[in-house]
């Protein structure tokens, strides 16, 4: 129990998160059981329920470990040891390193600052893909496992003793990797390349769409009766209307914020719901256009 305790708080303090999500996945979990449990705790919390997670784990659940929410971390999985000797070696040194499985390791490198979710997953994806690691694990809330358990898969129960192994902690630092602050703003300016190209393709598609005759305002789709005053759906027949009429995407977003969008959450949340909601509607008429050109 000691060691549990002791490899537990090592992860928890390198990861440095307030809040955490923890799975307790049980692969052959029977029709009256859940295969997944997930709780959300904070330290505190987590700590005090390690007792119970040794007997979960005892009964067939293997214990897994992320960030609640956006978050200043990058897992990378599946990596061998010369991997991780590599990131050390090349400014790429994790925060915690914990091996998995015989031989096999997982990472989190932590950044300077919270990273937005595609950044976040850009970053992930970069890493596994400079280091070797999983790219089906390599997005931003990807669960990794915690320390002081022992790893369930069927695969590596010793057949003598029928005893499975032990995830453990090889390294720990809790610090920001040294090249950080230049490989996100590598990652940051693909991301701004690749929206910029998708924006000027969706755009174009835009254009070559555009139909004659007057421009409807947003008001005439809100009294339309197909619509069934459904805001968001309203909002998205407005935005491929009005694109497809040339109105500019600033214009589009204007008028979708000319309802109150509350509802949405914070301000941060409703200027995510107006960019998705035109880039939804670009996507659709760049699908249109591409199925009248073939």
């Amino acid at each position: 129990m000691e060691r549990t305790v002791e490899a537990v708080e090592r992860q928890i303090a390198a990861m440095g998160c307030d809040v955490f999500e923890v799975g307790l996945l049980k692969q052959d979990a029977s029709d009256i059981e859940p295969k997944m449990v997930l709780r959300t705790w904070d330290k505190e919390s987590l700590f005090r329920s390690i007792s119970w997670m040794r007997q979960q784990n005892l009964h067939g659940r293997n214990i897994y470990v992320r960030p609640k929410g956006e978050h200043r971390l990058s897992l990378v999985d599946d990596l061998d040891v010369a991997a991780v000797t590599k990131m050390k070696q090349t400014g790429f040194g994790p925060a915690v390193v914990v091996e998995t499985s015989p031989g096999n390791c997982q990472a989190w490198l932590k950044h300077p600052e919270q990273l937005p979710k595609d950044l976040s997953t850009a970053t992930a994806r970069a890493l596994a893909k400079k280091f070797g690691g999983d790219l089906g694990a390599a997005d931003w809330r990807h669960f990794g496992r915690l320390a002081g358990f022992t790893n369930r898969k069927s695969k590596y129960r010793n057949e003598d003793t029928g005893l499975y192994p032990f995830v453990r902690i090889v390294d720990v630092s809790g610090s920001v990797y040294p090249a950080a602050k230049d490989f996100l703003k590598s990652i940051q300016r693909e991301l701004e390349q690749q929206r910029q190209e998708r924006d000027r393709r969706m755009e174009n598609a835009a254009r070559s769409y555009s139909p004659r005759g007057p421009v409807k305002n947003i008001e005439a789709f809100r009294v339309d009766q197909r619509y069934g005053g459904d805001g968001t759906r309203i909002d998205l027949a407005y935005s491929i209307y009005a694109l497809s009429h040339n109105v500019s995407r600033a214009d589009v977003a204007a008028a979708i914020r000319s309802r109150d969008l509350s509802h949405k959450g914070s301000e941060r949340r409703q200027s995510d719901y107006v960019e998705r909601t035109i880039n939804k509607a670009l996507a659709n008429l760049e699908a249109s256009v591409s199925g009248r050109s073939r």
